[in-house]
């Protein structure tokens, strides 16, 4: 079975050893991603965030071949639980009608405080 890492171009890929998502077969796994730009700044409040989190996410899909569609499961992990439904809010609008699983939880913080949130999936393809 093959095997296909994906990366961003971060400097923290190579620095902490991980990749923006692992394609093996017919899994991928997408590493927990924020709500970064493209100039790898992070703004907005949880909803925004959240929405380009998504977003992140859906391009390292495509770098694997596979797309939302595929997704199976995603972990939403806030630094405010009090925020959910704005999180919620954008998930649902992107997985509306995928529904995979999910879980949403709170954590102390991320790596960088003026990030709200980070998103995992993981997507199968049939």
């Amino acid at each position: 079975m093959s095997r296909k890492n994906i990366s961003t171009g971060s400097k923290w890929e190579p620095i902490i050893g991980y990749s923006r998502a692992v394609r093996v077969g017919n899994q991928v796994f997408v590493s927990g991603t924020t709500g970064t730009d493209a100039n790898w700044q992070v703004t907005g409040d949880t909803f925004a965030q959240s929405k380009q989190a998504l977003a992140n996410i859906a391009a390292a899909l495509a770098q694997a071949g596979v797309s939302l569609e595929n997704v199976v499961r995603t972990r939403i992990f806030m630094t405010d639980i009090t925020q959910w439904e704005a999180a919620g809010k954008a998930h649902g609008e992107v997985f509306g009608s995928i529904r995979p699983a999910t879980t949403m939880v709170q954590v102390a913080k991320l790596i960088d405080p003026a990030m709200l949130v980070e998103i995992e999936a993981d997507a199968v393809v049939a």
